[in-house]
């Protein structure tokens, strides 16, 4: 059976203020260090934002980590906790590795 894992995706919530960049938006740093802690931790594979500039970001997962457990750290992530950003949590199959 393939290997599957679990991604992150945010997008601008209502708090989002249009045609500012991501580095200049009120909480993002709060919510770089809030998922920094699971890369500590060894749970969060890589993550970041999208290059195209429309906002928002995917963050993948070590496989095991359980959706109950990510979904409570999703919700308590400062920037969904002030409407800067909205996420969905989504399983991902892992089609190869190099």
């Amino acid at each position: 059976m393939p290997e599957r894992c679990l991604v992150v995706l945010h997008s601008p919530g209502p708090s989002w203020e249009p045609g500012l960049p991501l580095t200049q938006q009120l909480g993002v740093r709060e919510h770089e260090a809030h998922y920094a802690e699971l890369a500590r931790q060894g749970q969060l594979l890589m993550g970041g934002p999208f290059a195209d500039g429309a906002g928002g970001g995917l963050m993948i997962f070590k496989p095991g980590i359980e959706e109950d457990t990510l979904r409570m750290h999703a919700l308590t992530d400062p920037a969904v906790e002030s409407g800067l950003l909205q996420f969905e949590i989504r399983p991902w199959q892992i089609g190869f590795k190099a």
